[in-house]
């Protein structure tokens, strides 16, 4: 039996699987593969190397492996709409580390593959890397499991265009608030509007997730992201110093509404990055993830670095 710890993307180059060097190439070896439905499933990320896929042929790319796009609505990170349902990856300063997550895990409902693609590579730095979610379960102290296991509360405060973190409206890309609660209301999440405008949102989700194909379980939520600790003891600090706990942008909580130790939002960080395996980037590059199985993040860079990302069910 493999050892889970030497799990890798597997990586795919025109030269292994007998097509041209192109996207032409690319789309006739997808056309034969059914989108590489069940490799994905087996290797639950792919890496598509040295197909010189250019932005101009990415609906056809795109098409191939996500068939049924999806916009990034209830999104808490900033990111640009450049095209059908494909948007900029996280658009957070370049010397930050995003810790390791899986896309939309605090949601009720979330993409099953993403699916990004190297525009313009980094000058250096700048890996996607990514991680196990069964290793990354695994890898955490029993006791943080154990405290874990009935789920986390996260709650949110959108603001109504001024404000720290970002607007109700940029979330979920409409000015409708009408449009907004019919989205909530099949959600299972509670909300509320405040007095300045602010959407307020609270739910309970899952800590951990099975694979609806493999059964794998694996780690399953963003709660050291929606933690204070998880960015670090100075942002931690001076968040403090701002504002109290319940009015942050987003926050999280046990099911039972006690608080997640700052220790154990730092060991759920930690050991996901230690575990994450580094996909470096090449203009033209393309990663495809089981957003399930798979979890993401993003390394510091220098220089440009314009990475795509569309996702689907």
């Amino acid at each position: 039996m493999a050892d889970p710890n030497d799990w890798r993307p597997l990586e795919v180059r025109p030269a292994a699987v007998g097509v041209a060097a192109t996207a032409d190439g690319l789309v006739d070896y997808l056309s034969g593969t059914g989108g590489l439905a069940d490799e994905l499933v087996r290797n639950k990320a792919i890496v598509l190397r040295d197909f010189h896929v250019g932005e101009r042929d990415l609906d056809r790319v795109f098409d191939q492996l996500l068939p049924n796009r999806l916009a990034y609505v209830h999104g808490n990170s900033p990111r640009t709409k450049v095209g059908e349902n494909v948007y900029t990856s996280t658009e957070y300063p370049p010397e930050l580390t995003i810790s390791m997550h899986n896309e939309l895990s605090y949601a009720h409902m979330w993409p099953s593959r993403l699916l990004f693609y190297c525009a313009v590579a980094p000058g250096t730095g700048g890996a996607t890397p990514v991680v196990d979610g069964r290793l990354w379960l695994t890898s955490l102290d029993d006791e943080v499991r154990e405290r874990f296991a009935p789920g986390v509360r996260y709650q949110q405060n959108l603001h109504d265009g001024y404000g720290l973190g970002k607007s109700w409206q940029d979330t979920f890309e409409t000015d409708s608030r009408e449009q907004v609660e019919r989205f909530l209301a099949g959600t299972e999440a509670e909300w509320s509007w405040r007095n300045d405008g602010t959407l307020r949102i609270s739910q309970l989700r899952p800590s951990f997730a099975r694979h609806p194909v493999t059964g794998e379980e694996v780690w399953f939520n963003q709660s050291d992201q929606w933690h204070p600790a998880g960015l670090g003891d100075e942002t931690a600090a001076e968040l403090a110093q701002i504002m109290p706990p319940e009015e942050l942008p987003q926050s999280v909580a046990f099911a039972d509404g006690s608080p997640i130790p700052a220790e154990y939002a730092v060991q759920v960080r930690d050991r996901g990055l230690e575990n994450a395996v580094d996909v470096d980037w090449r203009v033209g590059d393309l990663l495809l993830t089981d957003n399930v199985l798979v979890g993401h993040g993003r390394r510091p860079f220098t220089g440009d670095r314009r990475v795509l990302v569309a996702m689907s069910d």
